[in-house]
């Protein structure tokens, strides 16, 4: 067990070398995250349920470097959903806000790549977005909130794809005679429980919006290609 996460891990830092810095299209990279969870869904079919339920669980921190919303929070419960994690939002010691993965340990490794890789992802569409005509015909009064209208259309196709990719992930695991996510969940959910988390769900805030500028992010997420067929790397 000890040598296949040895192997899984190196397989998620190649991939996680794969980035847009590094000459990789968000598209490319996003990819790179599926075949991640592709690789993984695989790492878990090998194991045994006594193996699985012998797992250690661990948080992993990603920071927003914001006091206030951002973009992430509109997909990042899909990515935790996406890798079997639990997420909540805590502020650190400097008041700003960051999500915490609580999961596998494999599988909050994959949550953190992949939180990145849409962050990165929804900086640089809304960078290009910001030179379109389109944009441009915003006054200047108007640009923040087509800015934030821009990145919430974009942050909810991807979560939309995020879960839908997942339903499919559970329906062919489930082919095989066994529910790695019903398995997990109960692991996940026991371990949990032993920190005794005061966490509560926060609702979904009423928000304005620019139509045309949540239709522009919107698109933009859904021809991002996250698709998990891929050649084996």
């Amino acid at each position: 067990m000890s040598v296949q996460l040895d192997g899984l891990k190196s397989r998620i830092q190649a991939l996680r070398a794969k980035t847009v810095d590094n000459g990789c299209t968000e598209s490319e990279a996003l990819s790179a995250a599926a075949k991640v969870a592709e690789l993984l869904d695989r790492y878990d079919l090998s194991l045994s349920d006594v193996e699985i339920r012998e797992s250690a669980c661990e948080k992993r921190e990603f920071e927003t470097f914001r006091k206030k919303r951002v973009p992430l929070d509109g997909c990042v419960g899909a990515i935790a959903r996406f890798c079997d994690c639990r997420v909540w939002r805590e502020r650190n010691g400097a008041g700003e806000a960051r999500y915490v993965f609580f999961g596998l340990r494999s599988d909050v490794e994959v949550a953190h790549y992949l939180t990145e890789l849409i962050d990165g992802a929804v900086r640089n569409e809304l960078g290009r977005y910001k030179t379109s005509k389109a944009y441009q015909r915003f006054r200047h009064n108007e640009r923040h909130l087509a800015n934030s209208s821009f990145t919430f259309g974009m942050v909810n196709s991807i979560a939309e794809k995020l879960i839908a990719m997942k339903d499919a992930r559970d329906a062919a695991n489930a082919g095989t005679g066994r529910s790695l996510f019903v398995l997990k969940t109960a692991v996940v959910d026991v371990e949990l429980g032993k920190l005794h988390l005061n966490l509560r769900t926060s609702r979904a805030s009423s928000r304005m919006v620019s139509p045309d500028a949540f239709e522009a992010g919107n698109a933009a997420g859904a021809s991002l290609a996250i698709n998990p067929a891929l050649r084996r790397a």
